[in-house]
Order: structure tokens, then C-alpha cells, then sequence
């Protein structure tokens, strides 16, 4: 990068310079001032920090237009509150969105590095695990693009989970530190802090009480701006850093005692270092609450100040404000608001109840009872005496409400109470905080169709009986300008001519005028071009950090995801195994030369999940050092997968594992993102799969398995794993060789417990009762590959498929329907 037009910027002796040139030159200037480096000797960092630095002042000064207009028209807010955003790298995002990423491209050139290899310098935000977090992101993106103001609310993790590395084939979980050089995207705000109480006692006066806390934690908020697309509309993701009331105990430090001086710090600012603490033990769980409580608290108080900083009065603040509840995590405003308008600012509890009520909606993330979130009663009266005191008071004033209802069905009262008795035992008591969202929102949404049905159906049944009108679905989507125009530059350039313009980006409804070029040979082959040349990008990062030589030519089979049972990894697996040993027998038959492609983390305490990322690997390990094979198959895991990873991944797919177990998986956005990116589903009746069957058509998607009632009923008469064991040949061929250590020789005991799971302990999941259909499908799979127009065809018609997807789409139904903000 030749940078050199300094002296022509300050001079007034020559013709105005050019946009690109003066893009060049505010980079200079901020690699000498800001960065402090000579811009000939440049290293990528520096250049990314200057580049960030000149993106940031647009950024800010959209910023601050924004939040004047909304302050002065007194503006009604969405905030949206979740523990996780997975935001991934902000560089991309920020150019795209000012319209300076051609310009930075050109200004980029050799000898010097390009803004593709820039911008790697720059570590993903980890501010999240997985779905959950990165919809957030996505939601964020599409609040700013449609115009909403809106504010994003969460915790500003030192460490995020964790870092992910393969260890003899074994995940190792390492400090993710991804701000150890600090964000050069983030804007510290030195005078915007909160404090947030825990322990202690209450001291009632009527219908307010007095806290008197045992300690305290103050909340300092750190900015990032979240750009909108097509508009100069900038929203704000604000969050919290936990810092100790006093910076250490100094009387300790100067006794000499500079361990205790250190802890006391520490006991405070732990609360935000790593994103989900295991709770796993009693400590890890009342970290959890703290954790959910600190950002919760923290941003219930800048909420209320900035209403009456621009209001004066909260008797309208349901009318300026709504509050969403990103599952779970955030339950605890309910009751925190209520706290702030009853005790802090002396609001009458039926008033803020009724505000509280107004203002609060919940989006449920699961279908499973398991994973609804629920806290111990002593637990919470010991961190947070006050707010126990508030959900009972709650509780009974529902329950009242559900007698005089249902007067005398007392089974229907212990369901939906707020409180599980836990059988009689006060140590047993829990708080159900999924319960809590439910009544103290005015709507909860599932997040697909199948799920928001279920929802209704099962786990939410009494309260759906109860509140009809309360329950709506709002399908996910995904934002098109990241996971499609940022992540795959060649499909969207082709997208870009072929619908004449780059404002699908903005509508991607548009995108249903490619079906008829589905039938266009120059199109079906351009398209092929752009994926085998993304699939060279992903087999080339393969290549240089794993020493797997993967073939671009080969189907790439993909499956990103969190690693859990229900998601099935285990069953993919099983095919592997079925497919290697069908090509040592001689009974493979017209088989597509494949590529399986795996990446995900493990929860870091759960053993099940572990064993499968160890399975995965070894066999890899036997599949790709075999010559009689390795042609054929090649096995791969990806470590540390997160958004950057993803963007390599998904452009690169062919095909899109969706195989969870029906019924399980509440949508999914990946199942999206790939579709978006021209990957034909292979997938159950589960989430979003079944919308994206209905759009792109049943012909174009490889549906398998059983559907949800099909898995009920079988579980009900009771699931037979061992008959099918004894009754499939090539099944019992693949679990033998898993537990009898083909797999692991040194050490031949290695998987007992994954063969004893599925065969002897009720294979919860039904991996064996939809593994034949599994395996049948993924011939046709084969079958189709091996015509490449035909797949080509059936591409091309999954992404003229996906406009009903969009993020956008989502944001404007959450508007109009749940947090009544005017889109137009």
C-alpha cells in the first residue's frame, strides 16, 4: 500500500483529491496520529486499526445524528435484552454499511496486503456460543436497517466461553481473550455507570420495601455501534463491565497481604470475565444468577433514566418503551422492574404492574422442559432477597387470578405456579423463570411455525389455555448483508447482475426472480463457478491449518452446530461409518466422492457431547489414511467455530445437515444461512425446516426420519434400539465397530458408553429409529449430486426460495405485532 498523499491533502496549490484518495489519506493521517506508526513500514494490525479508526468517526457521527433524532422526538424504544450477541467482525459489516468496502478493496492492492487479509487481524467478539446469540446479532443488524431505534442490552465478557483446540483428538478449552488489545469498535463511556446490589436484607414499609445489600458491583458501559444498511440509522449494542466499588483493598495491600487485595477485586469483576460460568457446582451457579442479574439490573436503570431524563414522569412508560426478553436469561427484569418503580421510584405495585405487564415480551428458545431455565428459592433469597419477595408476591397474585378462573383445580394451579414446590421441601423450592416471562409479558412467541405450535401444545399448554391472545410465532431469519453479500462476494456479484442491482440486500423477497434462471445453462454454470470457487477457499484454509487435503470437487457435506445429542452429530457419524464400510466391501454403489465437514464446541461439562467431537476425529483419522477410501470420503473437524469460521463454511456447502430429532429443534438459522448460500437440506420435520420445505418446494429439499408425532408415538409404545440393531445389518456393522475400538485400537473400551447409550439406555434421541431412512436419503443425495445440472437447478431454486428469511422480515412482523413501532 503506497501511501503518499499527505502533503497533497494540506496543500491548497493542487486539484481536490479524489474520494479514493482521500480515503488514503485520512488512513495515513491515522496510522501517524492515532497509531503512532511510520505508514511505509505499516504491519496489517496497524492497518487495520487505522482503517477501523477511520470507519469508527462515520460510524459515530451516525451514531450521535441518530440518538439526537430519536431524543428529540421522544422516540418509543425497543430494547432488546439477551445474554449473548454474537456479533463476529465488524470490519466487513462497517464498510459494507458506510460504502467504503470497493474503495478500502482497491486501496488494498499488492505489494501490499489485501483488505481481505487486513481484516483478518481482527479477532471475532465472543459474546456468544450459537444460534441464540448470533440471531441477536442479526436482529440488531435488522432493528438499524428498517429503521427502529432500538437498543441491544447484554455483558461485555472478558473471555467470552472459551477458545477451542484439538488435543489428540480431544476438545481443550482455552481463555477466549479476544479483547487483549482492547476493540478498537467499542466506545467506553467513563460517565455512564450503575450499581448493582446483591444480598443482604429488606426492611418493608407497606408496599415498598428497603434493601439494604450486603455488597455491590458497579456496571460501566462500553458502546458499539450496530450500522443499518440503505440508511444512515445507527443503533447501539450497550454493554456492561463488572468493576469492584474500589479498585483493591488497600488497607490488605498494605499490610502485605496482596493475595487478599487481589480477591477482593476479583469477588466483583468475575461477574462479567467468561460468558456462561459452569454451573455445574454451587459456586458456578450463584455466579450465573449474578451474572444474569448484573446485566439485567444495569440496564433496567439506564433504561428508566434516559425515559425520564426525555419524560419526567414513568406513568407513560409503557407507551416509549418495550423490553424483550431473549429467552430466559433476562427473566429476572420482571421482577427488577417492578423493584425500581415500586421501591425506587414509589410507583403503586398495581400501576407498575400494569406498566410492567405492557412493556415486557418473550421469545422461548426451546421445547424441551429440561432446558427451561429455573433457579433455586434459597438460592435467589440469598443473592437477591428483595426479588423472592416480589415473584411471590407475584405468584399470588396470578394464582388468585387463576382460581377465580379455574376455581378449585388445584393440579392446574401447581402447573402454572411461579414456584415448583419441589414436592413439599423448602430446600427443593424453585423459581420457574420461564413462567415468570409468561406472566409478566403481553406476548411470547415461539420461533417457527412447528415450534410455536408445539409450544402451545406442550410445555406452555396451561398458559396457553389461559392466555390465548398472548401467543404468536415469529419465524427466525437471518440478516442477507452478512451471510450472504459480505460472506460470499462471487454469488452475490453474480445476484448483482443477474437481478440488476444490489438491492435485494435490502429486499431479499427479490430473490424469487431466480427461479426462472434455474433453467438458464450460463447461469447454472456461473453458479457452480462461484461455489467450487468458495469451496477452494474453505479447502485451502483446511489445507494450511488442519493438513487435510480436501477435493473442491468432492460433495461438501456440512454439519456446524453446537455439539449436543439432540442435535444428532452421533448420527451423521454413523453414516460415515456405514458409508466407509459399504466402499471396503465392494457394496458401495455409485457413490459422489464426499467431503464431511464438522465444527462446533462442546459444552465444557458435558461428557456425551466431548466423546462425540473424540469419535469424529478418529474416525477421520482411519477414513483419510486409508487409500482404499480416501478418494471417496475425507472426514474433517473444525476447530473453534464461531462467525468467522462460519463465513468460510457456509458459501463452501453443498450440503446442509438439519437432523435433529423432530420436535427438538426450535428453528435453527443455520439451516438458513446455508440454504442462502445455495446448499440443498438434508434434514426432519424439525424448526424452520419444514418453512424452508414449503418455499423452496418438497422436490428440492431431502426430507427424512420421523416427524414429531411419529416420535411420540414411538416413544410412547416404547422404543425397541436393540431389535434394530439385531434387524439392520449395516447399522449393527457401524456400532460394532464403534465398541469394539476399529476406531480407538489403543484403547478398545474408548466409546462403551456412546454403544451402551444408544443400545442399552433408550437411545433417547432416536438416532437408530430414523438411521435406515438417514442412510437411504443420502443415496439419493449421491444420486443427485452426480447430476450436476440437475443439482445446479435445485440450488439455485433453495436460494430464489429464501426471501421469507430475511431478518428484516422478522423485525418488521416484531414491530408491528409485538412491540408496536411504526416501520414505514
Amino acid at each position: 500500500m503506497n501511501l503518499s498523499w499527505s502533503t497533497r491533502l494540506m496543500s491548497n496549490a493542487v486539484p481536490p483529491l479524489s474520494e479514493s484518495e482521500q480515503l488514503r489519506c485520512a488512513v495515513e493521517q491515522k496510522l501517524v496520529g492515532t497509531i503512532a506508526a511510520e505508514p511505509t513500514r505499516a504491519t496489517r494490525a496497524d492497518l487495520y486499526l487505522a482503517l477501523s479508526q477511520v470507519a469508527r468517526e462515520q460510524l459515530a457521527e451516525r451514531w450521535v445524528r441518530t440518538q439526537n433524532a430519536d431524543r428529540n422526538n421522544k422516540a418509543r424504544r425497543i430494547y432488546y435484552l439477551s445474554m449473548e450477541f454474537l456479533i463476529g467482525r465488524a470490519m466487513n459489516n462497517a464498510l459494507s454499511a458506510i460504502g467504503l468496502r470497493d474503495q478500502t478493496t482497491a486501496l488494498f492492492t499488492p505489494p501490499g496486503p489485501s483488505l481481505e487479509e487486513v481484516m483478518e487481524c481482527e479477532p471475532d467478539a465472543a459474546l456468544g456460543n450459537g444460534g441464540l446469540g448470533r440471531l441477536a446479532a442479526c436482529f440488531l443488524d435488522s432493528m438499524a436497517t428498517v429503521g427502529l431505534p432500538s437498543w441491544g442490552y447484554g455483558v461485555r465478557y472478558e473471555y467470552g466461553m472459551f477458545a477451542q483446540s484439538i488435543l489428540n483428538g480431544q476438545q481443550v478449552e482455552k481463555p477466549e481473550a479476544w479483547l487483549q488489545d482492547r476493540s478498537p469498535w467499542e466506545f467506553p463511556r467513563a460517565n455512564k455507570h450503575h450499581t448493582v446490589r446483591f444480598g443482604g436484607t429488606c426492611e418493608h414499609h407497606g408496599e415498598w420495601a428497603e434493601w439494604h445489600a450486603a455488597d455491590s458491583v458497579e456496571a460501566k458501559a462500553f458502546d458499539y455501534v450496530i450500522p443499518g444498511h440503505g440508511t444512515d440509522r445507527v443503533s447501539t449494542l450497550r454493554l456492561w463491565k463488572a468493576a469492584a466499588p474500589s479498585e483493591i483493598d488497600l488497607g490488605a495491600f498494605n499490610t502485605g497481604d496482596y493475595q487478599r487485595a487481589a480477591e477482593f477485586k476479583n469477588r466483583f469483576e468475575n461477574i462479567s470475565w467468561v460468558l456462561y460460568p459452569n454451573d455445574s457446582t454451587s459456586a458456578g451457579r450463584e455466579l450465573r444468577l449474578r451474572q444474569e442479574y448484573f446485566f439485567v439490573s444495569a440496564s433496567l436503570q439506564d433504561i428508566l433514566e434516559r425515559h425520564q431524563a426525555e419524560h419526567g414522569t414513568f406513568s407513560n412508560l409503557a407507551e416509549h418503551v418495550a423490553i424483550h426478553l431473549n429467552d430466559t436469561h433476562p427473566a429476572i427484569s420482571v421482577a427488577e422492574l417492578m423493584r425500581l418503580l415500586v421501591d425506587d421510584h414509589a410507583m403503586p405495585w398495581a400501576a407498575a404492574w400494569d406498566q410492567c405487564r405492557r412493556i415486557f415480551s418473550y421469545t422461548n428458545h426451546t421445547l424441551m422442559p429440561e432446558a427451561l431455565e429455573t433457579w433455586k428459592v434459597t438460592l435467589i433469597q440469598r443473592v437477591l432477597p428483595r426479588h423472592i419477595l416480589i415473584i411471590y408476591r407475584i405468584n399470588q397474585e396470578f394464582l388468585d387470578e387463576v382460581v377465580r378462573l379455574y376455581p378449585g383445580d388445584i393440579d392446574l394451579m401447581r402447573r402454572v405456579s411461579l414456584i415448583d414446590d419441589g414436592g413439599g421441601h423448602d430446600k427443593d423450592k424453585r423459581v420457574r423463570m420461564a413462567n415468570l416471562c409468561i406472566v409478566g409479558s403481553h406476548r411470547v412467541n415461539g420461533v417457527s411455525q412447528l415450534h410455536s405450535d408445539l409450544m402451545v401444545q406442550t410445555i406452555f399448554a396451561d398458559f396457553a389455555r389461559l392466555y390465548p391472545e398472548r401467543f404468536h410465532n415469529k419465524t427466525n431469519g437471518v440478516t442477507p448483508r452478512r451471510w450472504l453479500a459480505q460472506a460470499n462476494p462471487a454469488l452475490s456479484t453474480l445476484l448483482d447482475d443477474k437481478l440488476g442491482g444490489k438491492d435485494w440486500r435490502l429486499d431479499l423477497d427479490r430473490l424469487q426472480e431466480l427461479r426462472a434462471s434455474a433453467d438458464d445453462a450460463a447461469f447454472r454454470t456461473a453458479f457452480a463457478a462461484a461455489k467450487r470457487g468458495n469451496k477452494l477457499r474453505l479447502a485451502n484454509y483446511v489445507a494450511r491449518e488442519l493438513a487435510v487435503n480436501l477435493d473442491p470437487d468432492s460433495l461438501f457435506d456440512v454439519q456446524v452446530k453446537r455439539i449436543h445429542e439432540y442435535k444428532r452429530q452421533l448420527l451423521n457419524v454413523l453414516h460415515v461409518i456405514t458409508r466407509y464400510n459399504a466402499l471396503l466391501d465392494g457394496s458401495a454403489r455409485d457413490y459422489a466422492p464426499r467431503s464431511v465437514i464438522f465444527a462446533g464446541k462442546a459444552a465444557s461439562s458435558y461428557h456425551m457431547a466431548k466423546q462425540v467431537i473424540r469419535l469424529i476425529h478418529d474416525v477421520a483419522a482411519v477414513v483419510n489414511n486409508d487409500p482404499r477410501t480416501r478418494d471417496l470420503l475425507r472426514v474433517v473437524f473444525i476447530p473453534n467455530y464461531g462467525v468467522s469460521i462460519a463465513e468460510l463454511i457456509m458459501p463452501a456447502a453443498n450440503l446442509s445437515e438439519q437432523i435433529s430429532t423432530a420436535g427438538t429443534e426450535a428453528s435453527g438459522t443455520g439451516n438458513m444461512k446455508l440454504s442462502l448460500n445455495g446448499a440443498l437440506t438434508i434434514g426432519t420435520e424439525d424448526g424452520a425446516n419444514i418453512e424452508i420445505r414449503d418455499n423452496v418446494g418438497a422436490e428440492n429439499i431431502f426430507i427424512f426420519g420421523n416427524n414429531t408425532a411419529q416420535v411420540n408415538a414411538i416413544r410412547q409404545a416404547g422404543h425397541q434400539p436393540l431389535a434394530l440393531y439385531h434387524g439392520d445389518p449395516a447399522l449393527k456393522e457401524a456400532l460394532d465397530r464403534i465398541d469394539t475400538g476399529f476406531f480407538s485400537p489403543g484403547e478398545r473400551s474408548r466409546y462403551h458408553d456412546i454403544f451402551n447409550c444408544l443400545l442399552h439406555y433408550g437411545d433417547h434421541y432416536l438416532l437408530l429409529a430414523d438411521y435406515a431412512d438417514y442412510v437411504a436419503t443420502q443415496g439419493r443425495v449421491d444420486a443427485l449430486y452426480l447430476n450436476s445440472d440437475e443439482w445446479q437447478r435445485k440450488a439455485i431454486i433453495n436460494v430464489a426460495g429464501m426471501g421469507p428469511f430475511s431478518a428484516d422480515r422478522t423485525i418488521r412482523d416484531y414491530a408491528n405485532d409485538t412491540w408496536h413501532i411504526d416501520t414505514n
